[in-house]
C-alpha cells in the first residue's frame, strides 16, 4: 500500500495499453552579427549583443495529458508531464477565472492531482515549471477543456460517517451504485487515499464489483485518527458511466476491545488495552447447529430485537424470540446475545444455535464495552467461518487480502497523515 494511493493515478479516461503522450521542449536560438570596424587606440572592439552568451535551461519539461486544446476532457483528470534534469518542479492550474485550483504533486513527481473534481464545461490551462541546477526554470503550458456534465452518473457511498468512532477490527468500507468493470478497478482504487495517524501499513480489497474495503496489515492502533477520501467526481467508471461526485470521511478508532471465545473452555475471554478485563462463561453452538470459527467483527448492535427462525429452520426446529443486548457478528445470523434460558449450561455445555448465550448480567455488561468493528475470534468449533459471511476481512491472511487489491502492493507503506494541499507543489 502506498503512502499516498493518489501517486497512481491516471489522466481521467486513458485506458492502459492506449494512452498517448508527447514531448515538447523550446530551443532558444541566438544569433550573433558580428561587424568589423576600425578601432581606436585602447579599444577592445565593440560589446557582444544582449543574449549572446546566454544558454538555454538544463531543463527540460513536457505536459503529456491532457493534450494540448484537448476537448470533452474527464472532469476528474489529473496533469501528468515528463520533465528532465529538474531538481524542483512545480504545477499551477488555473479555472477559467484565473483563479489557482488547489492540488497535490504525487511522490514521483509525474503527475499533479486536482484537490476536486473540475467544473464540467469550463476551460482550463496548466503550466508545469521545471528547474535545473543552473536556476534556470522551463515551462510547459497546456489548456483543454472538461466534458459536459454526464448523464450516467455513478453513486459513491461510505457505511461509516463523519466523526464515527469504531473498533480497532473496522474494516473500512465504500460501496458504488453500479458495478465498476473490472478493467476499470485499478483507476477507481488509484483516486482512493486512507490518511491515518499514527500511519499504518494498509491496503484497499475488492469484495465484488459493488464494494471495496480497507484494512490495516494489523488491527487499528487505538486512538487512532483515520481519514479515507475517494476523487470520484467524472471519473470514467465504463460503459459511458462516471462518478458523481468526491467523497471524504473522517473516524476515529476507539480502544482496543478484543473478544476471543474458546470452545474447549466455553469461556469469552475480554481484553481492554491488552489487559484483560473480564472472563464470561458461554454456551455456543450445538452439533447440529454449531458456531463458527474464525475471526469476525462487531456488525451491529441491537439492545432489543426478536429472533424468528421459522423460515430458516421450519416448524419444528424454528423459534421466535425476545432477544436481549444482541451484538451481530454474521450475515447468516451468529450473535452474541444474553440467554437467560441457558445460563445454567453456560460455561459447561453448548445448547444454542450457533449463536454466543451469556448471561443478562454479562450481556449488558458487555453490550456497554464494545463499539462496532471491535473483534471477535471464535477458537474450537465443529465448523469454520466462511468468508464473506460478515465482515470477515480478518479472517483471511494478509497475503489473501491484498490478492484483493487492483494496484500492486508495495510492502511496507504506510498511510501518512492528512497534508494541506497546496495549489503548487
Amino acid at each position: 500500500m502506498r503512502a499516498d494511493l493518489n501517486q497512481l493515478f491516471r489522466s481521467g479516461g486513458a485506458r492502459r495499453g492506449r494512452r498517448r503522450g508527447g514531448f515538447a521542449a523550446a530551443v532558444l536560438a541566438v544569433a550573433l552579427t558580428l561587424t568589423s570596424g576600425c578601432t581606436g587606440g585602447g579599444d577592445d572592439g565593440p560589446a557582444a549583443p544582449p543574449g549572446a552568451s546566454e544558454k538555454a535551461p538544463e531543463a527540460t519539461v513536457a505536459i503529456t495529458a491532457p493534450q494540448a486544446n484537448a476537448k470533452d476532457v474527464p472532469a476528474s483528470t489529473g496533469i501528468t508531464f515528463t520533465a528532465e534534469k529538474a531538481q524542483e518542479t512545480t504545477v499551477e492550474l488555473k479555472d477559467p477565472a484565473g483563479a489557482a485550483v488547489e492540488g497535490t504533486l504525487a511522490a514521483d513527481g509525474k503527475s499533479w492531482l486536482p484537490a476536486g473534481a473540475l467544473e464540467y464545461g469550463a476551460t482550463y490551462t496548466a503550466t508545469v515549471t521545471a528547474t535545473g541546477s543552473d536556476g534556470k526554470a522551463a515551462t510547459a503550458t497546456h489548456s483543454f477543456t472538461t466534458m459536459a456534465k454526464p448523464a450516467n452518473q455513478v453513486r459513491v457511498t461510505s457505511f461509516l460517517g463523519d466523526g464515527q468512532v469504531v473498533g480497532v477490527g473496522m474494516p473500512l468500507i465504500v460501496k458504488f451504485g453500479r458495478a465498476i468493470p473490472e478493467d476499470y478497478r485499478d483507476d477507481v482504487q488509484s483516486r482512493m487515499t486512507v490518511r491515518s495517524d499514527p500511519p499504518q501499513e494498509g491496503i484497499w480489497h475488492w469484495v465484488s464489483p459493488t464494494e471495496i474495503r480497507y484494512r490495516p496489515k494489523e488491527f487499528w492502533q487505538a486512538g487512532s485518527t483515520v481519514q479515507y477520501r475517494v476523487q470520484a467526481g467524472g471519473l470514467p467508471m465504463g460503459a459511458g458511466w462516471y462518478g458523481r461526485s468526491d467523497l471524504t470521511v473522517d473516524v476515529k478508532v476507539g480502544a482496543a476491545t478484543v473478544m476471543t471465545v474458546d470452545n474447549k473452555t466455553k469461556r469469552m475471554t475480554v481484553t481492554r488495552d491488552g489487559k484483560v478485563i473480564k472472563t464470561i462463561p458461554v454456551s455456543l453452538g450445538k452439533k447440529s447447529t454449531p458456531s463458527s470459527s474464525g475471526t469476525m467483527v462487531v456488525i451491529e448492535k441491537l439492545k432489543e430485537t426478536v429472533f424468528d427462525t421459522f423460515d430458516e429452520l421450519g416448524p419444528e426446529e424454528g423459534y421466535r424470540t425476545d432477544i436481549d443486548f444482541a451484538q451481530r457478528l454474521t450475515w447468516g445470523g451468529e450473535f452474541i446475545h444474553a440467554a437467560p434460558w441457558s445460563e445454567g449450561q453456560q460455561g459447561r455445555v453448548n445448547v444454542s444455535h450457533g449463536c454466543v448465550n451469556v448471561s443478562m448480567a454479562d450481556g449488558a455488561w458487555l453490550f456497554n464495552q464494545t463499539r462496532i468493528g471491535d473483534p471477535v475470534t471464535v477458537k474450537g468449533t465443529e465448523r469454520k467461518l466462511q468468508n464473506g459471511n460478515g465482515w470477515t476481512d480478518w479472517n483471511m491472511s494478509w497475503d489473501e487480502y491484498v490478492k484483493g487489491s487492483a494496484l500492486p502492493y508495495e510492502p511496507g507503506a504506510t498511510s501518512a497523515p492528512e497534508a494541506t494541499p497546496s495549489a503548487t507543489q
